[in-house]
């Protein structure tokens, strides 16, 4: 009885594709189809002696393989014709929307944003101290990520340039100063060494091959205390969170070869530090070696909003320097909505401005009261920034607090 509906299943399946089938218009051949069912029969026909459908199908591949463009048109033309026919009897299957790319990284500034704000007063002065006062002006606290990946897509790492407005942008240190605040100049960040000098300091962070935990490092920065425990734990957040995040919620330990001594992290250019590790990072992700994509993608956000505007090339812009001060959620939801009115990104123009030269960004970073924030017209994105004109004047505006 069982084995009885199971053929009897089985046998209405059938039937139901064999209708179904039955409804559908085959798709039309290709040229070579054409050509090989002419060329077969008259080559059978003229070729009694040979071996059958395998010889005349090897016969016609040979010949067609021979024949020139103009030759094959005939059969071209044929196939062009039968396809047309095809698609205006509605036969043909609507063709599935491509599945967007979906960005996945672990950059998080409202990580950050949300560990800043919990920060003592003794804990912000020891940020500055450091030469990281201005990510307490950190005001950002989401990514668009639609734009990040369409950043990327326009990222050539060989060069380390971006290419919007059919201008190639190249990015240095430099532009990593201007947009975030972190120094450009000083010692190269080199995070390798024997490892027996940092194994007290992995033991103390439970470091393992995976790394140290970022929830780990939220713990112990939530103590009052402003010692070098804290200096360590910030930076080795602010690399995981912000500077350089990987795939994984965690830290390297090879970073805390450069953190043994922590009176000499102001010294260090975090600037290239910040924009090789991206390119690094953006590289493996294009080869296809990651999923996630690892870097300061903020950077490149935030580069992007400065050096394409939507009012026009000429325009005059006030900036505060860094950028970083500049764009909150408010600024960057007015930016975003303004990006989709003129049909998305990339149809702005290349923004005009001109870097203020009064501002030592080494000197200002540690100010105890404050830096003076410049504000002028810059040009920005072409890998270095064009001299101020003698007689163009410039705005300088009281900047917050925070170095």
């Amino acid at each position: 009885m069982v084995n009885q509906r199971v053929e009897q299943h089985i046998t209405e399946g059938q039937r139901k594709k064999k209708r179904k089938k039955e409804g559908l218009i085959p798709r039309p051949a290709c040229s070579w189809v054409y050509f090989s069912k002419e060329f077969i029969k008259e080559y059978i026909a003229s070729h009694p002696e040979s071996s059958g459908l395998k010889a005349a199908t090897k016969a016609a591949s040979d010949v067609w393989k021979s024949m020139s463009l103009e030759e094959k048109e005939k059969y071209s033309k044929h196939a062009r014709e039968a396809w047309d026919g095809y698609l205006s009897s509605g036969a043909a299957p609507v063709p599935k929307p491509k599945k967007q790319t979906k960005l996945v990284t672990r950059c998080s500034p409202g990580r950050l944003f949300n560990v800043l704000q919990c920060l003592t007063p003794e804990q912000k002065e020891a940020v500055k101290c450091m030469g990281f006062g201005s990510l307490l002006g950190l005001r950002c606290q989401t990514l668009r990520r639609s734009l990040c990946l369409w950043l990327l897509e326009r990222f050539d790492t060989t060069n380390c340039s971006l290419e919007i407005c059919n201008e190639h942008m190249m990015l240095t240190p430099k532009d990593v100063e201007i947009v975030m605040g972190l120094s450009a100049n000083g010692k190269e960040v080199v995070n390798s060494g024997p490892e027996d000098l940092i194994l007290d300091l992995r033991n103390s962070y439970n470091a393992t091959n995976h790394g140290i935990s970022v929830r780990l490092l939220e713990e112990r920065l939530a103590t009052a205390e402003a010692g070098d425990d804290f200096k360590r734990s910030f930076i080795l957040y602010v690399l995981g969170t912000l500077l350089s995040p990987t795939a994984r919620l965690d830290v390297s330990p090879s970073f805390l070869h450069f953190l043994t001594n922590m009176d000499l992290v102001h010294q260090y250019n975090w600037g290239k530090f910040l924009l090789d590790r991206l390119v690094r990072e953006i590289s493996r992700f294009h080869q296809g070696k990651q999923r996630a994509v690892g870097g300061c993608l903020l950077f490149l956000q935030l580069f992007y909003y400065e050096s394409i505007s939507l009012e026009g090339a000429s325009a005059l812009v006030p900036y505060s320097v860094p950028y970083l001060f500049s764009w909150g959620e408010e600024e960057i939801a007015e930016r975003e909505k303004r990006e989709k009115e003129l049909g998305g990104y990339g149809f702005g123009e290349p923004s005009s401005k001109k870097k203020c030269h009064s501002m030592n960004f080494p000197d200002y970073r540690n100010h105890p009261a404050g830096p003076s924030v410049s504000t002028e017209s810059t040009r920005i994105g072409h890998g270095s920034l064009l001299e101020p004109e003698s007689n163009e004047a410039s705005l300088v505006f009281p900047g917050p607090e925070l170095y």
